[in-house]
Order: structure tokens, then C-alpha cells, then sequence
């Protein structure tokens, strides 16, 4: 259960992230969570506030659409070489998180933004 394997705590620079309470082995699923899938419209206006740096891209009814995961996960903060990946299923409307590497008690578990854990595209905050 993700309450057992993380937590959430404060990170220099980017506010809250979550962390490790203890060692993860590689591949295991930390945590898997509901989602609310919105359409091309909703996104349009969620785009418009603080909830866009929160909602993740939701592929089967196009770009367009978005989703909002519940539980932990829009707390995951970003990195390039992040220790985790995101996964939807879009049969049950979820999303889970999935350590891509193992991971130290203490560490800050990422997320890739841009889905794939090791891809370097700029994210919109880094895009000048």
C-alpha cells in the first residue's frame, strides 16, 4: 500500500514530493490510483488554473482530453532521470507508479512529466 512505502514531505525549491520510507526494490508498483477522465473542454478550462500543473494527459480520446489521478500521485515532482514511471490503464481508469530503479529510505521518488522516465523533451516550465 503506497501509505506504507511513502510519504509525503517538503522539497527544496518545488514544495511537497513524495519519499521512500524505506528501501523500494526495482519494479515494484507503489501505488495505483482512480482517476477522473475530462474532456478536451474541461481541459481547456483547468488549463486556465493552478490544477493544469496537476492533471496528466488522457491518450485514448486524444490529446486533448486529461485526467485527474486521486491519491498521491499528482504530488510526484518531475525529473529528467526520474527513479519512477507512471503508467494508465485505460480499461479501469487508473494510473499507477512503478520504481524504475531501486530507491534508498529517504529518497524523493519522481515522475517523468512527459510520461517516459528517461525522456529529455522540456517540460512547459522548462520551455523559455
Amino acid at each position: 500500500m503506497a501509505e506504507q512505502l511513502v510519504a509525503i514531505g517538503e522539497t527544496e525549491g518545488k514544495g511537497r514530493g513524495i519519499f521512500a520510507r524505506k528501501p523500494i526494490k526495482a519494479q515494484t508498483v507503489i501505488e495505483t490510483s482512480p482517476v477522473i477522465v475530462m474532456s478536451g473542454e474541461d481541459r481547456k478550462l483547468l488549463d486556465k488554473t493552478l490544477l493544469h500543473d496537476y492533471i496528466f494527459e488522457w491518450q485514448p480520446g486524444g490529446a486533448e482530453m486529461c485526467c485527474m489521478a486521486l491519491g498521491l500521485i499528482p504530488i510526484y515532482n518531475h525529473s529528467y532521470r526520474s527513479n519512477c514511471e507512471y503508467f494508465m490503464n485505460y480499461d479501469d481508469n487508473t494510473m499507477y507508479v512503478q520504481a524504475v530503479r531501486d530507491i534508498k529510505k529517504g529518497e524523493e521518488l519522481t515522475i517523468n512529466y512527459n510520461g517516459e522516465w528517461n525522456e529529455k523533451k522540456k517540460v512547459w516550465f522548462d520551455v523559455k
